[in-house]
């Protein structure tokens, strides 16, 4: 009877841990870029109440009987599936069509994202909401070296364009007042190994974790890397009718298990008064 009671002790605990992630994603569901995600559980150790036995000349094998304690929480994945597109008629509003992250400064380290509502700052920089510069390549030429080590994105010192677009490739072409357009930035893309490896680290940012792999830097659109889509926004993944769904298997699990708990202490409680 205790080991019910410890069984039903954690199936408390992964429910409320199952609630918990749920609840974070009903609340991020009109968060920009932000990825759903899921727990997994599995369960835990069993105890040995009788080993297999081997088949003899006379008796047939017999199989082991174990009995489980419990349940715990194996991982919580993240679903990096795509989400609906926004136009919001905003140049400087980017959306990854496909795989990949942008890159962004947050202080000294690069991290990555798939929030895309960007703005020029008062100095010329492409920030995020945050202020984090946007991370890619500048350039006066036009030529635009995408193996070079990444930079803060931001107009051209000097220069009164007339205007700009945003291409595919994540190239920023300025229009100048005598009407010619050159290149004079690209946004830089990332793409991992393993994204679900990705550690968050909040604001809809993440950062390479042991298990991602390393970042790999390039143009939007090549080394399996999506397309940027200007004037949109991806919206959050998180899907309302499987959520709610989840609310309601954590609530029965969890309330599944306090049944379990109180009747072990019924059980109990008849054990003590037999001397009666």
């Amino acid at each position: 009877m205790l080991r019910s009671l410890y069984s039903g002790i954690s199936g408390l605990s992964v429910h409320q841990q199952k609630m918990d992630v749920t609840a974070n994603n009903i609340a991020n569901v009109n968060s920009v870029g932000f990825k759903t995600s899921q727990t997994i559980f599995e369960d835990t150790l069993s105890q040995m109440v009788r080993a297999g036995g081997a088949p003899g000349a006379d008796t047939g094998g017999t199989n082991p009987a174990q009995v489980g304690l419990g349940v715990r929480m194996a991982g919580i994945s993240t679903n990096f599936g795509q989400g609906a597109a926004q136009t919001t008629g905003r140049t400087t509003d980017l959306m990854i069509q496909g795989d990949g992250f942008m890159v962004v400064r947050n202080g000294g380290e690069d991290v990555y994202t798939r929030a895309g509502s960007f703005s020029f700052d008062a100095a010329g920089v492409l920030v995020s909401p945050d202020g984090n510069p946007v991370r890619g390549w500048n350039t006066t030429s036009g030529a635009i070296d995408d193996t070079a080590p990444l930079e803060d994105v931001h107009l051209p010192a000097g220069v009164t364009l007339q205007s700009y677009s945003i291409s595919q490739d994540g190239s920023l072409i300025g229009v100048y007042p005598d009407g010619t357009k050159q290149a004079f930035g690209r946004v830089a893309l990332a793409n991992f190994t393993n994204p679900g490896g990705l550690e968050k680290v909040g604001n809809s940012l993440y950062r390479t974790s042991v298990n991602s792999g390393e970042a790999q830097i390039g143009t939007a659109g090549g080394g399996g890397r999506g397309t940027v889509q200007s004037g949109a926004l991806e919206m959050s993944n998180v899907d309302l009718a499987q959520e709610f769904t989840n609310l309601i298997v954590a609530q029965r699990g969890f309330q599944a298990n306090t049944k379990v708990i109180s009747t072990s202490d019924e059980l109990l409680n008849d054990l003590v008064n037999l001397k009666r």
